[in-house]
């Protein structure tokens, strides 16, 4: 195995050993004001949405976790499965091993075999070759490429990489490649500067993933000789980063700390147009495997219907409208910083 396949597997293992179903974050922050008389109807067709040109049944997705081992080739084809039978979109781990690593390649491609009309987003750094990155997507099928940011995991990383002069080169691929780019962070939030720079170059859309689910700081930390645990509380908290995106109107994808239907809401509620979920799903499928995921995922969608129709809504496109009040620990960051 070689040094990246077994960094992958670490993550894997070290991903499970951290998660916390109930951490606290900023979405316990956010709150939505409840009409007592919503005048409203559950209706779980509300829920359909286009991504990507294609029809998926929900506005939440599996959003980037694995790929380059032989475990995680296990863990995206059974994601691939579940993604296919609730018609979800899945966005593929960092794709970028396959630039030096082409054997790799099945540990992605099952979840193409397992989904092949579905919505599937592929991953790599902002360093991948440019050809190497069109060589992915091709193989893959892939309907958007997520350029991940991640910038605290590489310092936090042993071995990670130290040149973060990556701005050019994401210019070079927005100018080359020819479907949707998503810029995405990997769990300490975007920044409304570096939104602000991206969109001026002609990024479209962003995952935000802000701090409150998955910490790569910790997760590096554990695989380190040395104790950088400060790197630990740096990020950006989700609903502050979802707030940035929002004042700098691109359109953004809501992830980080994402752990039941109504934090999908709050999402929503915020303006993402998609909401993303990672360990909270792995961790579905690792208990209780494919059908224990698909159950929770059909579980979502109706309860996610039903807090559309509590809070007085009946479409996607009105939840940005539903009245917000912050406890003000967060009222106080947003004060600050927006």
């Amino acid at each position: 195995m070689s040094i990246r396949s077994e960094r992958k597997e670490e993550h894997l293992k070290l991903a499970q050993m951290f998660f916390n179903k109930q951490k606290y974050n900023s979405f316990d922050q956010l709150h939505l004001l409840r009409p007592a008389l919503p005048e409203t109807k559950v209706d779980t067709q509300t829920l359909g949405v286009e991504m990507f040109k294609k029809r998926v049944s929900a506005p939440f997705f599996i959003n980037a976790m694995t790929g380059g081992s032989q475990k995680s080739k296990a863990v995206n084809k059974a994601l691939g499965h579940v993604a296919a039978k609730e018609n979800i979109a899945f966005a593929l781990g960092s794709a970028s091993i396959l630039a030096k690593e082409k054997n790799q390649l099945d540990s992605f491609y099952v979840a193409r075999e397992e989904n092949p009309d579905g919505v599937l987003m592929v991953n790599v750094n902002p360093e991948t070759p440019i050809d190497a990155t069109k060589r992915i997507i091709h193989e893959l099928k892939a309907d958007a490429l997520q350029i991940h940011l991640n910038t605290v995991q590489e310092i936090a990383m042993p071995e990670g990489d130290r040149n973060f002069l990556w701005l050019d080169h994401i210019k070079e691929m927005r100018e080359q490649i020819d479907i949707p780019i998503i810029i995405k962070e990997v769990g300490f939030g975007l920044d409304a500067a570096t939104i602000h720079t991206l969109k001026n170059i002609g990024i479209q859309y962003f995952d935000i993933a802000g701090s409150g689910g998955t910490n790569f700081a910790q997760i590096e930390n554990a695989r380190n000789s040395r104790d950088v645990s400060y790197l630990e509380d740096i990020g950006l908290p989700t609903v502050v980063s979802a707030l940035m995106a929002k004042k700098e109107d691109v359109s953004f994808i809501v992830s980080g700390g994402v752990r039941n239907p109504l934090d999908v809401l709050k999402g929503l509620a915020l303006g993402g147009q998609y909401v993303g979920i990672s360990n909270v799903f792995l961790q579905e499928y690792n208990q209780n495997g494919t059908e224990g995921l698909e159950k929770l995922i059909s579980a979502w969608k109706n309860e996610l219907a039903g807090l559309i129709a509590v809070y007085g809504q009946s479409s996607l496109a009105s939840l940005p409208q539903i009245k917000k009040y912050y406890d003000l620990p967060l009222k106080s960051q947003i004060d600050q910083l927006l």
